[in-house]
């Protein structure tokens, strides 16, 4: 059902520019004004839903598979002959990092030995820590930089971690919480990216000066090594090391924009730039060489032409030496059809994860006598290709392959001889007995195809009436490709829904050209994409809008925003999760001005306009019939920020719209920091998909 917004005086939509704001409490993220408003939304959305007995049954079912123990522990390859896993499960909702060797991993039991329980830290420390990684310093391995957010938070503090004794080092390396950056020099000395003092940050609020800090000095000690721009988005100094570990040089960084950076490799003392474009991406190095990603044309020099997502190599030493002189390798060149994924490298190879109209390939190279040459991997065709891990101190690869319908399996293949080796697999979660997979393609506004993967039931009754679900992202050249989710198998597709992912302009599903074709004042391709998609599956009958919902998040969440104002009638159903809302002033809230080089800029004339006639929370009119959305965010996600769905959600408020709110208050942008919380997000959405599109 659809409700016809009524008129209000402060409507952005048609209120003066600088008129006053009177949902600005909102914008106090920890407010108690602004809290309050938002747990009784909170309450409401929970008693609304919970009601439901679905409810109840889709959080136990997706519990019971985020939970399950019989899934895959993904490993990474460590040092001596070990893998590592962060683990989480019922017991363990923080999680545990924990190890054991390949030969125990590769066995239906292995024997983990647990290296550090978050959850027994957490309850130590009245904390909600969150696990973001942690960075061991080669060649032992056993010295860690561990990375804990307070409830999810892009913010973390550090510490260090020493491995053969489970603790955490007494008067080491620690770092309070920040957005920040800190990398091993040697093994008493750090690198520090980080706010020294209030306001050491760019306009774009992230850190931008380097320390180095020796053991046993306070940050107060440390001494400045690098300083980048006040309008850069973000810089630091860091190091280059090789596959082994060992140190070859320092180098640096501008980000100028969110796409476009300056580099510089320190000879001795002497920072040095390469002649290729700023957009370009320094991918690795092995053997000497340097691989470097193109993302527009570019000539050298000396005349040679690459093409945009071209893969380049070079020796880095003697380009240092002579960087008017540089003339690089072209070492692969995607067709229109591709666009690489991942370049990662084993002990000897150098290890290239690719698309082929959006599903995976992976290539090995080898570099000997100053020669490349190139094989495909024997891999499954028509699947989700995911490196999860490559081995530093062999040429081991491991490799997720997944599909809609297949579950995971894990596989080890040697990039040097191609022998494959199936490791594990994960048992089917839903029954997908009936269903199938099929590809379509729509076209958009201005003619460009655009491609769809349509995961229902063979025999879908051709009448407009599948409740069906459109997903996708369409920014930042990020790929929406095939994959398992048990989740959406159970709560969905097993219940009679069809779900559909979109690989709308945006995304890198065809290198950077299909995301160039969306940026800034293009953006409305992104949009007529998603609308073509849409309309494409009503013509084939499949569902219509009465049974058409969509959902998607952060940069997705603004697709569905958009969605909401510009084609209300398409949709019955519109779930926006941790969304960009208000893109007049995005660039003032949490991380938003860093995204200018994907959105643009709101005080240019030109982008600016252009942002207002696409902002959703400027473009909620009275008169105009809208679906009912439901609003997710989380007070902790200090990237977006949870402002723009509160506000988006009080102007629907005040204009008589109805809607559901749900504010995660932990998780940061993931909207959950744990897995029960992650289960009764899902229960929120699919009890909301299912009253919208399946109930009459």
């Amino acid at each position: 059902m659809t409700t016809v917004a009524k008129s209000v005086a402060d409507n952005p939509n048609t209120a003066a520019k600088n008129a006053p704001d009177p949902r600005a409490f909102l914008d106090e993220i920890d407010g108690p004004e602004a809290m309050k408003w938002v747990l009784a939304r909170n309450q409401t959305t929970l008693d609304r839903l919970s009601k439901d007995p679905r409810f109840a049954q889709n959080q136990t079912e997706a519990l019971a598979i985020l939970q399950a123990t019989d899934r895959i522990a993904v490993p990474n390859f460590a040092h001596g002959g070990m893998v590592q896993n962060f683990w989480q499960d019922g017991e363990h909702t923080h999680g545990i990092w924990r190890q054991t060797t390949w030969d125990s991993y590769k066995t239906a039991t292995p024997k983990w030995d647990n290296i550090l329980d978050i959850d027994a830290l957490s309850k130590a420390e009245g904390k909600n820590w969150v696990w973001e990684g942690a960075n061991c310093l080669a060649p032992d391995y056993t010295r860690c930089l561990i990375e804990l957010s307070d409830g999810g938070k892009d913010a973390t503090t550090v510490r260090e971690f020493d491995i053969t004794t489970k603790s955490f080092i007494k008067d080491g390396f620690e770092l309070p919480e920040g957005k920040q950056s800190i990398t091993w020099r040697d093994a008493d000395t750090v690198y520090i990216t980080r706010e020294w003092q209030p306001g050491d940050v760019t306009e774009f609020s992230y850190a931008y000066i380097t320390k180095s800090l020796k053991r046993g000095q306070s940050l107060d000690q440390a001494v400045e090594i690098y300083r980048g721009e006040k309008t850069d988005v973000s810089a630091g100094r860091t190091v280059l090391r090789d596959v082994s570990g060992a140190y070859v040089m320092d180098y640096a960084y501008r980000g100028l924009d969110f796409f476009h950076s300056q580099q510089l490799f320190y000879v001795g003392d002497t920072p040095v730039e390469l002649p290729l474009p700023q957009s370009s991406n320094f991918a690795g190095f092995m053997d000497g060489q340097a691989i470097y990603t193109l993302k527009e044309d570019w000539t050298s020099a000396g005349g040679k032409a690459f093409k945009s997502g071209a893969v380049l190599v070079f020796d880095l030493k003697q380009a240092l030496a002579a960087p008017a002189k540089l003339e690089p390798t072209l070492l692969f060149q995607p067709d229109a059809h591709q666009s690489v994924e991942g370049i990662s490298q084993t002990k000897n190879r150098l290890i290239l994860s690719l698309l082929s109209n959006v599903t995976g390939e992976v290539w090995s190279y080898e570099h000997k006598g100053g020669k490349w040459s190139a094989k495909k991997l024997d891999l499954p065709a028509n699947a989700a290709l995911d490196l999860a891990s490559t081995d530093d101190q062999s040429d081991r690869v491991l490799i997720n392959v997944s599909s809609f319908l297949i579950p995971s399996t894990l596989i080890n293949v040697d990039a040097a001889t191609g022998v494959v080796e199936k490791i594990k697999s994960s048992p089917e979660r839903f029954n997908a007995a009936g269903l199938q997979v099929q590809q379509y393609w729509a076209t958009s506004k201005d003619g460009t195809k655009v491609p769809y993967f349509l995961i229902a039931k063979k025999d879908i009754a051709l009448d407009g009436t599948t409740p069906t679900i459109l997903n996708a992202y369409g920014g930042f050249e990020v790929s929406s490709t095939p994959y398992y989710s048990g989740t959406i198998g159970k709560l969905w597709l097993e219940k009679g829904g069809a779900f559909v992912l979109a690989n709308i302009r945006g995304g890198g599903e065809f290198g950077p050209g299909w995301h160039e074709a969306g940026l800034k004042t293009k953006r409305q391709n992104i949009y007529n994409d998603f609308q073509a998609v849409a309309e494409d599956l009503i013509a084939r009958k499949i569902t219509s809008p009465r049974h058409l919902g969509i959902m998607g998040g952060s940069n997705g969440g603004l697709l569905m925003g958009v969605q909401l104002t510009q084609r209300p009638d398409l949709w019955n159903a519109v779930d926006v999760q941790v969304p960009l809302l208000d893109m007049v002033n995005y660039t003032k809230m949490s991380a938003g001005a860093s995204w200018q080089g994907e959105y643009g800029d709101p005080n240019d004339p030109v982008e600016g306009a252009f942002l207002r006639s696409i902002s959703p929370y400027h473009n909620v009119k009275a008169g105009v019939a809208y679906p009912e959305p439901l609003f997710e965010t989380s007070t902790k996600d200090d990237r977006v920020g949870p402002v723009h769905a509160r506000k988006m959600a009080a102007l629907f408020e005040e204009m008589g719209l109805p809607f559901y709110y749900y504010e995660n208050t932990e998780g940061g942008h993931a909207a959950a920091s744990n897995l029960p919380e992650r289960a009764r997000r899902y229960a929120i959405d699919y009890t909301y998909f299912m009253q919208k599109l399946m109930d009459k």
